[in-house]
């Protein structure tokens, strides 16, 4: 690691722990350089604002979850409306699985981003994942029917709100501190309550 290299994590592990006590909101740019040990114009060679050293923590794990996300849909809807159908419980597993296993290999980072975050861009991080569940599903309703599948009538804004209480339930893991044990069993229940109900609703089987 160079100098360079050094020093900028020195920066990083200064605000994780600032912004970990104390919120975006709260934590002192000023102690934050201090505690790094340089003075505010070194600082400055490295981060321009309060809100950049944050999104350096926590943006690019968010990135990550959001790509998880993108690549199994995109690789899902490949797939005919029967093949989707059929494979929905096996892709929206594997899908989660990744996720918890990457939140659990950056813990402190998914912390910030769910429960430290007020006053940043990051506070829709789970609205941007709502939004990108509401809309696969519309599609995957509008793929099933065009295939000859009655699917009943759901509006978009119902569909919403129900991926909304999901993901939303899913993060409690991070906003409680689980255990990743008990998290991955927790989830796991989590899954099998909105399955059953989008099979209801859908009048299939998955």
């Amino acid at each position: 690691m160079t100098g360079n290299e050094e020093t900028k994590a020195k920066i990083e592990k200064a605000a994780l722990d600032e912004f970990m006590e104390k919120g975006f909101a709260n934590a002192s740019l000023r102690q934050i350089v201090k505690n790094a040990g340089l003075t505010t114009g070194a600082f400055y060679k490295y981060f321009s604002t309060k809100e950049d050293l944050f999104a350096s923590l926590v943006e690019p794990y968010a990135n990550k979850i959001y790509s998880i996300y993108d690549v199994t849909l995109q690789n899902f809807q490949t797939l005919s409306s029967s093949e989707q159908q059929n494979a929905m419980t096996r892709v929206s597993t594997d899908s989660i699985t990744q996720m918890l296993n990457y939140i659990y290999e950056h813990y402190d980072n998914f912390k910030l981003l769910l429960c430290k975050a007020d006053g940043t861009e990051f506070t829709s991080f789970i609205h941007n994942l709502v939004e990108r569940e509401t809309q696969s599903t519309l599609k995957f309703i509008e793929d099933m029917r065009k295939s000859g599948t009655e699917i009943p009538q759901l509006d978009k804004d119902f569909i919403h709100m129900v991926s909304s209480g999901m993901f939303s339930a899913m993060f409690e893991i991070v906003v409680h501190d689980m255990k990743k044990s008990v998290a991955i069993e927790r989830v796991k229940k989590l899954k099998m309550f909105y399955t059953g109900g989008w099979e209801k609703l859908f009048g299939i089987s998955f």
